[in-house]
């Protein structure tokens, strides 16, 4: 009996998005509205947003964007972590804004990392 219900489990909302990473880019494919990439080279800023729609709706996005591209990414989809991490990597990523933002139940944007005029 248990098989049987194990079968009509119910996805999560963050499991719905597609994440393809490739060592050039990153591509997120959205359940509602298709397709974002960017290339890793291209990014210039990092932010985290946090929303107040969980926990029927994602709450929490890792956002990079660059060049007119941004990528949005789910916290809780495939590949978070691996997308975090390396991100999380680049010289003056801001951990103490990362912190702010997991504490924060409102619509907000916390800056996480910026490119440097200087790279």
């Amino acid at each position: 009996m248990f098989n049987f219900f194990k079968k009509f489990k119910r996805l999560q909302p963050e499991e719905r998005y597609i994440i393809t990473l490739t060592n050039e880019s990153l591509k997120v494919t959205h359940p509602k509205y298709g397709v974002e990439q960017i290339q890793w080279a291209a990014i210039e800023k990092i932010e985290l947003v946090t929303t107040d729609e969980g926990p029927w709706l994602p709450d929490v996005w890792l956002v990079l964007s660059g060049g007119g591209d941004v990528c949005s990414i789910p916290q809780g989809a495939s590949h978070y972590e691996e997308v975090y991490d390396k991100v999380s990597a680049l010289p003056g990523f801001d951990f103490e804004a990362v912190l702010s933002a997991m504490t924060s139940t409102d619509n907000a944007r916390f800056v996480l990392w910026r490119k440097s005029l200087n790279a």
